[in-house]
Protein backbone atom coordinates (compact mmCIF):
# COMPACT_ATOMS: atom_id res chain seq x y z
CA UNK A 1 0.00 0.00 0.00
CA UNK A 2 1.15 3.23 -0.92
CA UNK A 3 -0.45 6.60 1.03
CA UNK A 4 0.37 10.25 1.27
CA UNK A 5 -0.21 12.92 3.27
CA UNK A 6 0.91 16.71 3.31
CA UNK A 7 3.11 17.09 6.95
CA UNK A 8 5.67 19.87 7.51
CA UNK A 9 5.52 21.71 4.57
CA UNK A 10 5.49 18.72 1.66
CA UNK A 11 4.29 15.27 1.07
CA UNK A 12 5.12 12.63 3.10
CA UNK A 13 4.95 9.40 1.07
CA UNK A 14 4.46 6.07 2.86
CA UNK A 15 5.35 2.80 1.19
CA UNK A 16 4.20 -0.52 2.99
CA UNK A 17 4.45 -3.72 1.08
CA UNK A 18 1.57 -5.25 3.31
CA UNK A 19 -2.04 -4.81 3.03
CA UNK A 20 -2.31 -5.11 6.72
CA UNK A 21 -1.89 -1.54 6.45
CA UNK A 22 -4.58 0.61 7.42
CA UNK A 23 -6.29 4.25 8.50
CA UNK A 24 -5.13 3.50 11.83
CA UNK A 25 -1.47 3.29 10.63
CA UNK A 26 -1.48 6.41 8.68
CA UNK A 27 -2.86 8.15 11.70
CA UNK A 28 -0.08 7.00 13.83
CA UNK A 29 2.67 8.17 11.38
CA UNK A 30 0.49 11.58 11.12
CA UNK A 31 0.69 11.98 14.63
CA UNK A 32 4.19 11.88 14.84
CA UNK A 33 4.97 14.54 11.73
CA UNK A 34 2.35 16.73 13.35
CA UNK A 35 3.45 16.56 16.82
CA UNK A 36 7.01 17.50 15.65
CA UNK A 37 5.83 20.41 13.18
CA UNK A 38 3.36 21.86 16.59
CA UNK A 39 6.30 22.20 18.36
CA UNK A 40 9.23 23.16 16.17
CA UNK A 41 7.60 25.14 13.44
CA UNK A 42 8.29 28.68 13.09
CA UNK A 43 5.52 29.02 10.45
CA UNK A 44 3.16 28.10 13.23
CA UNK A 45 2.65 31.38 15.67
CA UNK A 46 2.09 29.34 18.73
CA UNK A 47 4.60 26.77 18.34
CA UNK A 48 7.27 26.24 21.30
CA UNK A 49 9.99 27.55 18.44
CA UNK A 50 8.22 30.32 17.71
CA UNK A 51 7.66 31.48 21.11
CA UNK A 52 11.45 31.37 21.82
CA UNK A 53 11.89 33.04 18.30
CA UNK A 54 9.85 35.75 19.74
CA UNK A 55 11.35 36.03 23.22
CA UNK A 56 7.85 35.16 24.90
CA UNK A 57 9.91 31.78 26.25
CA UNK A 58 13.29 30.88 26.74
CA UNK A 59 15.76 27.92 25.58
CA UNK A 60 16.52 26.98 29.19
CA UNK A 61 12.28 26.53 29.87
CA UNK A 62 11.53 25.09 26.64
CA UNK A 63 10.48 21.28 26.95
CA UNK A 64 13.15 18.44 26.94
CA UNK A 65 12.33 17.25 23.82
CA UNK A 66 13.14 20.62 22.16
CA UNK A 67 16.14 20.90 24.24
CA UNK A 68 17.01 17.71 23.49
CA UNK A 69 17.17 18.33 19.60
CA UNK A 70 18.52 21.47 19.67
CA UNK A 71 21.19 20.19 21.93
CA UNK A 72 21.92 17.15 18.94
CA UNK A 73 21.93 20.36 16.44
CA UNK A 74 24.83 21.76 18.20
CA UNK A 75 26.64 18.49 18.31
CA UNK A 76 26.23 18.48 14.88
CA UNK A 77 27.20 22.44 14.36
CA UNK A 78 30.43 21.65 16.47
CA UNK A 79 31.49 18.08 14.09
CA UNK A 80 30.65 19.88 11.53
CA UNK A 81 32.81 22.73 11.89
CA UNK A 82 29.93 25.06 11.56
CA UNK A 83 28.93 23.79 7.68
CA UNK A 84 25.58 22.67 9.73
CA UNK A 85 24.23 25.35 12.01
CA UNK A 86 20.86 25.48 13.76
CA UNK A 87 21.15 29.38 13.64
CA UNK A 88 19.73 31.57 11.05
CA UNK A 89 22.46 34.59 10.71
CA UNK A 90 20.17 37.00 12.77
CA UNK A 91 20.67 34.06 15.69
CA UNK A 92 16.80 32.53 15.43
CA UNK A 93 17.44 29.05 16.41
CA UNK A 94 16.01 27.22 13.28
CA UNK A 95 15.49 23.38 13.59
CA UNK A 96 14.17 22.65 10.16
CA UNK A 97 17.49 20.75 9.02
CA UNK A 98 17.28 18.44 11.70
CA UNK A 99 13.35 18.02 12.75
CA UNK A 100 12.31 16.40 9.28
CA UNK A 101 15.08 13.37 9.57
CA UNK A 102 13.93 13.36 12.88
CA UNK A 103 10.44 12.99 12.32
CA UNK A 104 10.93 10.39 9.35
CA UNK A 105 13.32 8.36 12.12
CA UNK A 106 10.68 8.18 14.79
CA UNK A 107 7.51 7.34 12.22
CA UNK A 108 9.88 4.80 10.86
CA UNK A 109 10.56 3.29 14.54
CA UNK A 110 6.26 3.67 15.36
CA UNK A 111 6.04 0.90 12.05
CA UNK A 112 8.58 -1.26 13.49
CA UNK A 113 6.37 -1.28 16.62
CA UNK A 114 3.31 -1.80 14.87
CA UNK A 115 4.81 -4.80 13.43
CA UNK A 116 5.90 -3.98 10.04
CA UNK A 117 8.87 -4.90 8.79
CA UNK A 118 9.57 -3.42 5.00
CA UNK A 119 8.49 0.25 4.07
CA UNK A 120 9.64 3.31 2.64
CA UNK A 121 9.11 6.34 4.04
CA UNK A 122 10.05 9.87 1.80
CA UNK A 123 9.37 13.39 2.86
CA UNK A 124 10.08 15.67 0.84
CA UNK A 125 13.19 13.93 -0.29
CA UNK A 126 14.59 12.55 3.11
CA UNK A 127 14.55 8.38 2.49
CA UNK A 128 14.33 6.09 5.41
CA UNK A 129 13.76 2.42 4.56
CA UNK A 130 13.59 -0.89 6.49
CA UNK A 131 13.65 -4.79 4.53
CA UNK A 132 12.95 -4.63 0.90
CA UNK A 133 9.95 -3.87 -1.17
CA UNK A 134 7.54 -7.21 -2.86
CA UNK A 135 9.28 -7.86 -5.93
CA UNK A 136 13.00 -6.44 -5.27
CA UNK A 137 16.10 -7.25 -3.10
CA UNK A 138 16.45 -3.12 -2.36
CA UNK A 139 14.77 -0.22 -3.02
CA UNK A 140 14.70 2.32 -5.68
CA UNK A 141 15.07 5.75 -4.89
CA UNK A 142 15.00 8.19 -7.92
CA UNK A 143 17.30 11.45 -7.83
CA UNK A 144 15.33 14.35 -9.32
CA UNK A 145 17.32 16.49 -12.05
CA UNK A 146 18.25 19.94 -10.23
CA UNK A 147 18.53 21.10 -14.06
CA UNK A 148 15.27 19.86 -14.95
CA UNK A 149 13.05 18.88 -11.98
CA UNK A 150 10.59 16.76 -14.59
CA UNK A 151 13.80 14.27 -15.04
CA UNK A 152 15.42 11.94 -12.81
CA UNK A 153 19.38 12.28 -12.44
CA UNK A 154 19.72 8.34 -11.59
CA UNK A 155 18.20 5.78 -9.04
CA UNK A 156 19.77 4.46 -6.60
CA UNK A 157 19.36 1.06 -4.56
CA UNK A 158 18.84 1.61 -1.01
CA UNK A 159 19.07 -1.48 1.39
CA UNK A 160 20.46 -2.38 5.11
CA UNK A 161 22.62 -1.04 6.17
CA UNK A 162 22.14 1.60 3.86
CA UNK A 163 18.60 2.55 4.79
CA UNK A 164 18.63 6.38 4.37
CA UNK A 165 19.33 9.09 2.16
CA UNK A 166 18.87 12.91 1.80
CA UNK A 167 18.92 15.13 -0.90
CA UNK A 168 19.54 18.93 -0.21
CA UNK A 169 19.42 21.28 -2.91
CA UNK A 170 18.27 24.50 -4.03
CA UNK A 171 16.38 24.35 -7.48
CA UNK A 172 12.72 24.22 -5.67
CA UNK A 173 13.49 26.45 -2.70
CA UNK A 174 15.89 28.71 -3.76
CA UNK A 175 18.91 29.38 -1.36
CA UNK A 176 17.94 28.46 1.16
CA UNK A 177 20.73 26.74 3.28
CA UNK A 178 23.41 29.50 4.38
CA UNK A 179 26.93 28.38 3.13
CA UNK A 180 30.49 28.49 4.75
CA UNK A 181 31.49 28.94 1.18
CA UNK A 182 30.76 31.17 -1.42
CA UNK A 183 28.77 30.36 -4.07
CA UNK A 184 30.76 30.12 -7.51
CA UNK A 185 30.27 28.08 -10.70
CA UNK A 186 31.78 24.92 -8.97
CA UNK A 187 30.02 25.09 -5.98
CA UNK A 188 27.03 22.71 -5.74
CA UNK A 189 23.15 23.31 -6.29
CA UNK A 190 22.50 19.44 -5.20
CA UNK A 191 23.82 16.98 -2.80
CA UNK A 192 22.42 13.42 -1.55
CA UNK A 193 24.01 11.31 1.07
CA UNK A 194 23.24 7.72 1.58
CA UNK A 195 24.12 6.98 5.51
CA UNK A 196 22.90 3.97 7.47
CA UNK A 197 20.98 6.57 9.40
CA UNK A 198 18.61 9.89 8.09
CA UNK A 199 19.90 12.04 10.63
CA UNK A 200 23.11 11.89 9.54
CA UNK A 201 22.36 11.35 5.75
CA UNK A 202 20.06 15.07 6.17
CA UNK A 203 22.46 16.88 8.67
CA UNK A 204 25.25 16.13 5.92
CA UNK A 205 23.72 16.50 2.63
CA UNK A 206 22.91 20.01 4.40
CA UNK A 207 26.41 20.57 5.34
CA UNK A 208 27.92 19.79 2.09
CA UNK A 209 25.95 21.96 0.17
CA UNK A 210 26.60 24.69 2.36
CA UNK A 211 30.34 23.79 2.67
CA UNK A 212 30.68 22.97 -1.09
CA UNK A 213 32.92 20.46 -2.18
CA UNK A 214 36.15 21.21 0.41
CA UNK A 215 33.49 20.09 3.37
CA UNK A 216 32.45 17.08 0.83
CA UNK A 217 36.24 16.03 1.37
CA UNK A 218 36.29 16.24 4.88
CA UNK A 219 32.90 14.79 5.31
CA UNK A 220 33.55 11.10 3.00
CA UNK A 221 36.86 10.95 5.37
CA UNK A 222 35.14 11.64 8.49
CA UNK A 223 32.00 9.49 8.11
CA UNK A 224 30.58 6.22 6.68
CA UNK A 225 28.66 8.38 3.74
CA UNK A 226 28.32 7.97 0.30
CA UNK A 227 27.52 11.21 -2.08
CA UNK A 228 26.49 12.65 -5.17
CA UNK A 229 27.28 16.07 -5.99
CA UNK A 230 25.75 18.15 -9.16
CA UNK A 231 27.52 21.74 -9.44
CA UNK A 232 26.40 24.74 -10.78
CA UNK A 233 28.25 23.91 -13.97
CA UNK A 234 26.06 21.18 -14.41
CA UNK A 235 28.98 18.52 -13.20
CA UNK A 236 27.93 15.63 -11.65
CA UNK A 237 30.37 13.41 -9.32
CA UNK A 238 29.71 10.49 -7.04
CA UNK A 239 31.51 9.02 -4.23
CA UNK A 240 32.75 4.91 -5.04
CA UNK A 241 30.13 3.86 -2.79
CA UNK A 242 27.77 5.95 -4.71
CA UNK A 243 28.46 4.48 -7.81
CA UNK A 244 27.83 0.99 -6.96
CA UNK A 245 24.59 1.68 -5.85
CA UNK A 246 23.20 3.34 -8.94
CA UNK A 247 20.39 0.87 -10.22
CA UNK A 248 20.69 -1.15 -13.06
CA UNK A 249 16.87 -1.28 -13.19
CA UNK A 250 15.79 2.46 -13.74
Amino acid sequence: MIATLRTMGTVASIDVPDSAFDADDLATVRGVFDGLEQRFSLYREQSELSRIARGDLSLMQASLPLRSVYETAIGWRSSTGGAFTPHRPDGVIDLDGIVKAAAVRDAGAQLVERGFESWCLNVGGDVFVAGTPADSDSWQIGIIDPMDRSSLLCAIDLRAPRRAIATSGVAERGEHVWRTEAPSSGSFVQVSVAADDIITADVLATAILSGGATFRDIATEKWDIDVLTVARSGELSMTPGMKTSVSDHA
